[in-house]
């Protein structure tokens, strides 16, 4: 019986290191999807590497991840769970109202009270949630996957 409890822990632990490598695994992955986009250039309705706007950004990320996400940041603001701000994850999504008019701009948070976005003045970039121009636009955050 002694055995069957060490093996059943010793596959328990191996399960959990594996759950746990795979969500780093993810999370590297998207670190490293979005650090080849910095730079990226922005483009209205664009959603490959040749351009950007917010949402295609957003959804071109987690396609890299084998997550689909609706095209819109509206929609997008609506996919997933809710997340208080000061439980942000890197991978949450993060909305803001940059219009006057609800959900107009998403990003990705990457840890540290920073997101990347698709600027329409400078491209693919990060910023922090911290400057005065997105704390008093934010709108909100989800989370659409674990990583």
């Amino acid at each position: 019986m002694r055995k069957v409890l060490t093996s059943l822990a010793a596959l328990v632990l191996t399960m959990s290191f594996m759950v746990g490598a795979a969500a780093a695994s993810s999370f590297n992955k998207m670190e490293d999807v979005i650090a080849d986009l910095i730079g990226t250039p922005y483009k209205y309705a664009g959603t490959t590497t040749s351009g950007f706007d917010c949402s295609g950004f957003t959804a071109y990320v987690f396609k890299q991840l084998d997550i689909v996400l609706p095209r819109t940041s509206g929609a997008q603001a609506q996919h997933g769970e809710s997340v208080e701000q000061d439980e942000l994850q890197p991978g949450d999504l993060v909305y803001f109202n940059t219009s006057g008019k609800g959900v107009s701009h998403i990003g990705i948070a990457v840890g540290d009270g920073k997101f990347a976005h698709a600027s329409s003045s400078k491209g693919v970039m990060i910023s922090k949630l911290s400057e005065a121009y997105w704390d008093k636009r934010y709108m909100g955050a989800r989370r659409v996957a674990e990583l």
